[in-house]
């Protein structure tokens, strides 16, 4: 239905039915519905015609299209889409405009040529134990200098050269218990730091780190981060490049962290958002109930598995 339209379809039924029942005359019922008295002829006829159901919305859709391409021609699009050539080439090849050979693309979903790609299904997998496996990322965070665009929606008065600050996240594969710092940077020296916190919080829940997953990050790769872990007993795990779903419970946490933390309100400055971030990850923790773990709390579930 067309976002001006002024009568909806029982909008008509009640236009047909002031008529019919000669309750008022087509002029006087098109004045109060804000219809002119042709509109009004129009849905009498079809009501006469097919009854209520011919005052239904119709599509807007032509009964020819003598200039519509013809199927021989779209099984050639998407013929030679599929050997990954390129609007241009197919559109001087076949001879046809380039817009009307990009709009089918679209219509075929093969506007993009990673679209051809067949695409993998997911492999879900979970841990059995705590602190089995723990998923560590990042989160690149701009300063706050004052209300951004996320909060008035106006880009145009972004704040320029504030810098930089970054969301540090350790999440267990099995509970998905939590631990987050705001740190300044992710050199390796502070990741290392991080790592080392992290895995002092999950030993006063009980829990004792056994295997690490990270991405390729120049910190989680350095030589500092791995004589850490050496120097903990933690294996390390790394995700193949641009591969970002199999550090998916990570990456997903820090959807919900960027979601009900860090934007969830207007912070004056930094410094608040990064006081705000303790009282969150109590909320995710031992509050917020997680569907992917049976509706319940992570550490429920930690205290359930333990």
């Amino acid at each position: 239905m067309h976002h001006n339209a002024k009568l909806t379809p029982s909008g008509r039924v009640l236009l047909v039915r002031r008529v019919v029942e000669q309750e008022h005359t087509p002029g006087e019922v098109g004045r109060a519905l804000g219809v002119s008295r042709r509109t009004v002829y129009k849905w009498l006829a079809r009501y006469e015609a097919e009854g209520e159901a011919g005052l239904q919305d119709r599509t807007s859709r032509p009964h020819a299209s003598p200039n519509r391409l013809s199927r021989n021609r779209v099984k050639a699009i998407r013929r030679l889409r599929k050997r990954k050539w390129t609007s241009t080439k197919i559109a001087g090849s076949l001879s046809i405009p380039l817009s009307t050979v990009g709009a089918w693309l679209r219509r075929l979903g093969m506007g993009r040529l990673r679209d051809l790609e067949a695409k993998e299904k997911p492999v879900r997998y979970e841990r059995s134990r705590p602190g089995e496996l723990v998923h560590l990322d990042t989160k690149k965070l701009g300063r706050i200098g004052r209300v951004g665009h996320r909060i008035h929606g106006d880009y145009r008065r972004r704040a320029r050269g504030v810098g930089w600050e970054f969301l540090h996240v350790c999440v267990d594969d099995a509970t998905r218990v939590s631990y987050n710092e705001v740190l300044s940077d992710e050199k390796a020296v502070t990741i290392t730091g991080f790592l080392e916190r992290a895995v002092a919080f999950f030993a006063a829940l009980g829990v004792t780190v056994e295997c690490v997953m990270t991405d390729n990050g120049s910190g989680y790769v350095s030589h500092r981060f791995a004589d850490s872990l050496v120097r903990l007993g933690i294996r390390h795990i790394r995700t193949r490049p641009y591969r970002p779903q199999t550090n998916g419970k990570a990456e997903r946490f820090i959807q919900t962290a960027i979601r009900e933390w860090a934007y969830v309100r207007a912070y004056r400055t930094s410094e608040h958002r990064t006081a705000a971030l303790p009282h969150f990850q109590k909320h995710y923790n031992g509050q917020r109930d997680h569907s992917s773990i049976g509706d319940q709390p992570p550490l429920s579930r930690l205290a359930t598995l333990l």
